[in-house]
């Protein structure tokens, strides 16, 4: 073949599978639609998918009246996909106005964009407030990403902060309360199916499927706002006039076992607890073991009745104020002579106590210990509690039964010295204590309640009948008078103990307590007070048992039957008559709840289900109404009424998300407390989502 031949041969060849392979591509093409392309179309569609999860918003923690401890606040975290299309061209501006909106400087944002982790994503900024993410969002930026997120905020600070703990930066609970109910607070977040366009801007999808959030339960605490405040008032005081290192103080029901209030000195702000030492955050009532000292005396006591080794009136002799036992010397504060076994409890002398308690066996005292509960833990529903030490009878030493009967060779927290003079007080039951006596669904159902639980009687009720007086007079002639209160019974016992450092007792070290209840005839207050190392005097009877008597004057306002005993009711003014507000159209919880708080009586016509509302009352709104009047409510299942946006003004943040949340309606807050603005306006068609300003 000649040359030429060949070269066109070639060319033809070329031109040949060059014509073929356009007719190549498309035959792929077809092969490929024909055989995978419901598969592929299927992936493109999932790929223009995004599920945005929607957070659950952490319960809330109450009072015994609702009052709020711990609540949420809305804030939003803004980031940023710098890769998006048409970021670049925009960058510049948007760094400028997020520096004059945030106060940083736009230098700032750029580096932290330079220098992220990873390609595609890059938090500028956390905590952003409602204001400032509307005016984010106005820009229209791509590639910003805004979350939301609950916050946790204490709007008391310091208040009650052992009892309620803190949470971590994601949320979770890390102490107190919010540890110990952690599972329960936290909820569930829910999650929106959305649409991602080709520049990665996130877009509400048509019929994207959302799986609403389960927000977590709200607490509601035996703690009361009033008391707990009180409490933390006088226990600062004392630990300032006496010089203390800290102090510790609970209060109990002594029927119940319900904690009415729970305080330590120095405390710290739970909005901010990195702020505070790891001392400040520790809660000692529960987490401090310590040597009783005379509080125990309650223990010999009981054992050594029970036992029919002696009886309140039999004589003592304690001679010069001192005595050696197994050969340790054992001292009193004064010389008493010869005085009676009841005697010996009111002036807490050591001899005394100590005599007796040499005619009791090992066993016996240690039985009784056991039983008020002493060695174990209380099992209040608080994280940290230790059990305190007990040793049995088999590790005795020679001078553990009269070290052990004046309260020393064993360990205990307040809690559990508290716990075993509740016994005393409601007639030989030892009861478990606690401190959330609720758990609540976000509308307010009752989803469990705390039932008070006695764990064992502890000594019999004849035993009861027979100290109580003799403690009664401890505070009225003994080494307790400090904390006598003009016109209400009380009965207790002073406490002081050397105190133990890296085993050994520490000298001139001492801690000092007092724990009592008053009425003493009809206890419903058990206090414990507790001072480390006061300066100004060492006996709980000097320190302790003043702070006991002034947080029981204050307190008697708080218990209505004690403070009509102590100051009879004269005769009540008039009652004025009120207008009776418009009820029309609210759910039947919200209306029930308004009328009960203006006192009036409830009665309701229809069915009486959690979600019927309101369609008439009688009397008519604003109609004069006084306290102890009847109201009737007529009401009606939800799905017969028009879905009209309510007037939401003047409610609680909580009753009008449960107002919308009967109606399906999403919720937006910001601030906390009453309802002060809302969008859309009353009267609108009910949209998607509400948007509530309280303050």
């Amino acid at each position: 073949m000649e040359p030429r031949d060949h070269m066109l041969t070639r060319l033809y060849v070329v031109l040949t599978l060059m014509a073929l392979w356009p007719l190549a591509i498309a035959g792929r093409m077809l092969w490929i639609y024909l055989s995978e392309g419901a598969a592929l179309r299927a992936e493109g569609r999932r790929q223009m998918r995004a599920v945005v999860e929607i957070p659950a918003m952490r319960g809330e923690m109450l009072d015994r009246v609702g009052r709020a401890l711990a609540v949420n606040t809305v804030r939003y975290d803004l980031a940023l996909d710098p890769e998006v299309e048409g970021f670049a061209a925009q960058g510049s501006t948007f760094f400028e106005r997020l520096a004059r909106l945030t106060g940083r400087s736009a230098t700032y944002f750029r580096q932290r964009v330079a220098r992220r982790a990873s390609p595609r994503y890059v938090v500028l900024w956390r905590g952003l407030t409602e204001a400032q993410k509307k005016a984010i969002e106005s820009w229209e930026v791509p590639g910003v990403i805004l979350e939301p997120r609950f916050s946790r905020w204490y709007p008391y600070g310091s208040l009650a902060a052992h009892v309620l703990g803190y949470v971590g930066a994601d949320g979770r609970g890390l102490a107190g309360l919010e540890l110990q109910y952690d599972r329960y607070l936290q909820g569930r977040p829910g999650r929106r199916v959305v649409q991602r366009d080709r520049r990665g801007v996130l877009k509400p999808m048509v019929g994207g499927e959302v799986v609403e959030p389960e927000h977590g339960q709200t607490l509601v605490l035996t703690l009361d706002l009033i008391r707990q405040t009180i409490l933390e008032e006088e226990l600062a005081r004392g630990v300032a006039e006496a010089g203390a290192r800290w102090g510790t103080a609970i209060a109990m029901d002594p029927r119940t076992g319900a904690v009415l209030a729970m305080a330590n000195v120095p405390t710290y702000d739970p909005n901010r607890p990195a702020a505070a030492s790891e001392e400040a955050r520790r809660n000692r009532a529960i987490t401090d073991r310590m040597e009783p000292g005379s509080t125990f005396k309650l223990i010999t006591a009981i054992a050594a009745l029970e036992q029919g080794v002696v009886a309140l009136d039999d004589t003592i002799d304690t001679g010069a104020g001192w005595a050696v036992f197994a050969g340790r010397t054992m001292r009193d504060v004064h010389a008493y002579g010869r005085i009676s076994f009841a005697e010996a409890l009111v002036h807490s002398s050591n001899v005394g106590i100590a005599k007796i308690a040499t005619r009791l066996k090992p066993g016996a005292l240690y039985q009784y210990a056991r039983n008020l509960g002493f060695g174990q833990p209380t099992m209040i529903d608080l994280p940290g509690e230790v059990s305190g030490t007990l040793k049995r009878p088999s590790r005795w030493s020679g001078t553990t039964l009269t070290s052990m009967s004046i309260g020393y060779e064993v360990d205990a927290t307040p809690l559990q010295i508290l716990t075993a003079y509740c016994a005393l007080a409601n007639g030989g039951l030892l009861v478990r204590p606690f401190v959330v006596a609720e758990r609540r669904s976000i509308t307010g159902e009752v989803l469990w309640h705390a039932r008070p639980d006695s764990i064992r009687r502890a000594f019999r009720r004849e035993t009861v009948r027979r100290l109580l007086p003799v403690f009664e007079r401890v505070v009225n002639e003994g080494t307790g008078r400090a904390a006598r209160v003009e016109g209400l019974p009380v009965a207790g016992k002073t406490g002081t103990a050397f105190k133990v450092v890296d085993g050994r007792y520490q000298p001139g070290a001492y801690r000092a307590s007092f724990v009592g209840f008053f009425p003493a005839d009809d206890p419903q207050v058990a206090l414990i007070v507790v001072l480390d190392e006061p300066r100004r005097s060492i006996y709980g009877g000097q320190v302790a048992a003043p702070i006991f008597r002034r947080v029981a004057e204050r307190w008697i306002g708080t218990f209505p039957k004690i403070a009509e005993r102590m100051a009879p009711r004269e005769e009540l003014p008039e009652q004025v008559a009120r207008p009776l507000p418009i009820l029309e159209g609210q759910p039947l919880a919200v209306a029930h709840a308004r009328l009960q708080a203006e006192g009036l009586r409830v009665r309701v016509a229809g069915p009486d289900e959690v979600l019927a509302f309101v369609t008439d009352q009688h009397p008519a709104p604003e109609t004069p109404v006084t306290p102890g009047d009847a109201v009737r409510l007529e009401v009606t299942p939800p799905d017969t009424l028009v879905r009209r946006m309510p007037d939401l003004r003047g409610l609680s943040a909580r009753q009008a998300t449960y107002w919308l949340a009967t109606y399906g309606v999403g919720v937006r807050v910001e601030g906390h407390g009453q309802v002060v603005a809302q969008w859309p306006e009353p009267g609108a068609p009910l949209p998607s989502e509400v948007y509530l300003r309280c303050r």
